[in-house]
């Protein structure tokens, strides 16, 4: 589809506008929880240059036909391999795991950019063979190329991220159009299954998880007997429980604050809402939320009238992508599940995963340019739902 044929009306401003103030938000979160020192004023502004670039590079995405970025399905997917196998061969270790790449002064973190790799590349594989979508063969063929960029992620290791790929690709299969007996019998089979294993990963000798991984469950479930390893998010409720309702203000100088007196650990990154929660208070918190759950449903909304499998598929994984990373984010934060490590989106210090963010929004902007008109959401989303529909 040319430029020309792209109507503006049919441009989600809203998307963009959702996306720039939740990174705005993420600005001054950032900047008060690395302080005023050189450094930290210097990884602001590299946020603010993450910023803006991942801006333009997803207004310039958002006006190439998401089919043509798509034929290139096979390339993608190699790519996505390659990165994730040199991070496992020669990446940078830091905080027991290996999940970094040093370019020249660009420290780079592909398992962020997997996830849209993989968004990519099932959109293009499932509209290819989408009349075969529910056959077991197709859908064995689709597991095994989820599961090699997944073992690659998981082994690094990565569980956080590797949760966020299992949601993405069920979030995926669903909107493929697969029939709805087929994901009866998907969750029949997988329900108990999961069950089992989370059971049998809980055995200090079950040889899957890491020693900490498996700390920070113990820590979850029993914090009492590892105050070691609970402190990081007992500090986090302590600092977003004591914000109330306004929060003590913007970079105060309260002595009673958690931040300033140096309890958040990963403040920047992890515990970003934790910044929020105790600065902005219950307001500043809730708009944060507000936003993230706008723009993941922005993704589905516009997935639920995209023209093709394709388009469809695109959205559904970045809706879910943001919401579940967002989810995730927020409940370690809150005490909700174990310390998992990930970034809140658009919030978090980290030009890979803003970027990446941005990017994909790109894609789903472009999606919308193309949607269906005088589509019913109502009705498209029961043909999904009876297996007649793109979702």
């Amino acid at each position: 589809m040319s430029l020309k044929n792209y109507r503006i009306r049919d441009y989600d401003f809203k998307i963009i506008l959702f996306a720039v103030l939740l990174s705005v938000i993420g600005v001054f979160a950032i900047s008060s929880a690395m302080g005023d020192t050189l450094a930290g004023q210097e990884n602001v502004k590299k946020q603010i240059g993450g910023i803006i670039f991942g801006t333009v590079m997803m207004v310039i995405t958002s006006l190439i036909d998401y089919h043509f970025i798509l034929k290139f399905r096979i390339l993608i997917y190699i790519f996505n391999i390659v990165m994730l196998v040199w991070v496992l061969l020669g990446g940078h270790s830091s905080h027991n795991a290996q999940r970094w790449l040093n370019i020249g002064a660009i420290t780079f973190q592909p398992s962020e950019l997997a996830k849209l790799l993989l968004i990519l590349f099932l959109a293009s594989f499932i509209m290819k063979y989408k009349d075969k979508i529910s056959s077991f063969h197709l859908l064995l063929v689709c597991s095994a190329l989820f599961l090699v960029p997944f073992f690659l992620i998981f082994k690094q290791p990565d569980l956080s991220t590797s949760i966020v790929l299992i949601f993405i690709f069920s979030a995926i299969m669903f909107s493929s159009g697969i029939k709805k007996r087929i994901i009866l019998i998907v969750m029949l089979i997988v329900i108990p299954v999961g069950v089992a294993f989370v059971s049998y990963m809980l055995n200090p000798d079950n040889g899957v998880l890491e020693g900490y991984q498996l700390k920070r469950i113990y820590g979850f479930l029993y914090p009492e007997d590892y105050p070691d390893i609970a402190y990081q998010q007992n500090n986090s409720v302590t600092a977003i429980g004591s914000g109330m309702l306004e929060g003590k203000g913007y970079k105060n100088n309260q002595i009673t604050s958690v931040k300033n007196s140096n309890f958040l650990s990963e403040a920047e990154t992890d515990f970003i809402f934790a910044v929020i929660g105790e600065e902005f208070g219950f307001r500043g918190a809730s708009v944060t939320i507000l936003l993230l759950f706008l723009i993941s449903l922005s993704c589905l909304s516009v997935g639920i009238r995209a023209k093709d499998t394709a388009g469809a598929v695109i959205c559904a994984g970045m809706g879910t992508f943001i919401g579940v990373q967002g989810f995730m984010n927020i409940a370690v934060a809150t005490f909700l599940m174990p310390n998992t490590g990930i970034p809140l989106p658009f919030v978090s210090y980290g030009l890979t995963s803003l970027v990446t963010l941005y990017l994909g929004l790109g894609v789903v902007l472009n999606v919308r340019l193309q949607v269906k008109h005088s589509v019913n959401p109502l009705d498209e989303f029961t043909l999904n739902f009876n297996g007649k529909g793109p979702y």
